[in-house]
């Protein structure tokens, strides 16, 4: 077995020492190898060591007869209060954290506190997503209740300090361990951590300080939001804590799909079937675009030879681009995907007219593979979707 540690060791002071110098250098050991602070792996042991030889060198009677007879005059004494000198284990975390350890739990919670965000979600046509527009909205949020001006009691009576915490909104438990007494500090069930209590709670909110009311509300949705974009409504949310800001509000955009346009990014898309003789020959069409005022058309010339799939950019008439700080920089562009139509049922005189056609073109051919294809068009045209 092996043995003691001489306990003026233990403490890193020499014999003779003061009192007041003994208390000091135990509590400058506890708090190295407290088993809280410390990351010592024998914390635990230095630390019941430390406790023990403070014991025996704080009492005068116990420290005579060990300094005359050693650790033999004092075996068997031991089992005291470990935190002698102290008030008690929370008063070594005061020792060791400056009181910051108890006062930070109540300052923290009474401290002002920013309100919970919440969030609307807002269904719009793809024209209101293109050219923005303005929505009227209803949500339901938390505001203080105006009988009780959010005090919670009902007018003329006032808030009680909490008798079971005895206003500090905490509760504390305390257990013997083989270090010593242990706190356990929670908030307390009465009050909420409150520090208080209503006798006599409002009619209308019972109590609570704050009620459910509903907000109607114009919001404003910019040109170019898309699918799943989210807008920021400052101070729209639930109420701040103990005199903090309120949250926000985030409308979380939904586009209904466009019966003709599909859209990537900025740009749009449309795709035009014309027949056999508009794309051999060349044509002049009208292509439907998006206006702020509905659909309109605008013209578009198909060169002679078009082949299916070809792509025609009209420029501008894509979707306002919308930056980060709200604003918009020019438009996308539309983009026209040309197919051909091949006829499947001809009348007697159309296929006679293709026959006389067919006699004096060439043969089928096969196209080397570096030739782009109608469907490696389309994949491009989709951005590779």
């Amino acid at each position: 077995m092996a043995s003691k540690r001489d306990y003026y060791e233990v403490l890193g002071v020499p014999r003779g020492t003061s009192q007041d110098d003994i208390k000091k250098a135990f509590r400058r050991k506890a708090r190295q190898y407290h088993p809280d602070v410390s990351q010592e792996s024998d914390a635990a042991e230095r630390f019941k060591e430390i406790n023990e030889a403070y014991e025996v060198l704080s009492d005068q009677q116990k420290r005579a007869a060990y300094d005359r007879f050693g650790h033999s005059a004092v075996n068997g004494q031991m089992g005291g209060d470990p935190f002698a000198g102290f008030g008690g284990f929370s008063d070594i975390f005061d020792e060791f954290f400056g009181g910051a350890f108890r006062s930070s739990r109540g300052s923290t919670r009474r401290a002002p506190r920013r309100g919970q965000d919440l969030q609307y979600r807002l269904t719009i046509s793809f024209e209101e997503a293109v050219f923005g527009t303005e929505r009227d909205i209803e949500f339901e949020r938390t505001v203080s209740c105006e009988r009780c001006s959010g005090s919670g009691a009902e007018p003329g009576t006032s808030p009680v300090r909490c008798s079971t915490c005895q206003g500090t909104g905490e509760v504390r438990n305390v257990r013997n361990t083989f270090l010593g007494q242990m706190v356990n500090i929670t908030t307390c069930p009465d009050c909420n951590g409150s520090g208080e209590q209503i006798t006599s709670p409002c009619t209308e909110c019972r109590g609570r300080g704050a009620i459910r009311k509903t907000r109607q509300l114009r919001v404003s949705i910019p040109a170019g939001v898309d699918q799943s974009t989210q807008i920021r409504i400052s101070s729209e949310g639930e109420p701040g804590v103990n005199g903090g800001p309120p949250g926000n509000l985030y409308i979380v955009v939904s586009v209904r799909p466009h019966e003709y346009f599909l859209r990537r990014g900025d740009d749009l898309f449309i795709k035009l079937q014309i027949n056999m003789a508009q794309a051999a020959l060349g044509h002049a069409l009208m292509v439907p675009i998006l206006t702020p005022d509905g659909e309109a058309e605008t013209e578009l010339s198909v060169p002679a030879g078009t082949q299916s799939g070809e792509v025609f950019v009209i420029k501008g008439y894509g979707v306002p681009r919308l930056r980060r700080d709200g604003s918009h920089g020019g438009s996308g562009d539309l983009q026209v995907m040309v197919e051909v139509l091949i006829p499947k049922n001809l009348n007697k005189r159309q296929q006679e007219l293709l026959l006389d056609l067919g006699e004096t073109l060439g043969e089928a051919v096969i196209p080397p593979v570096s030739q782009k294809g109608f469907f490696d068009r389309v994949i491009d045209w989709l951005g590779g979707e």
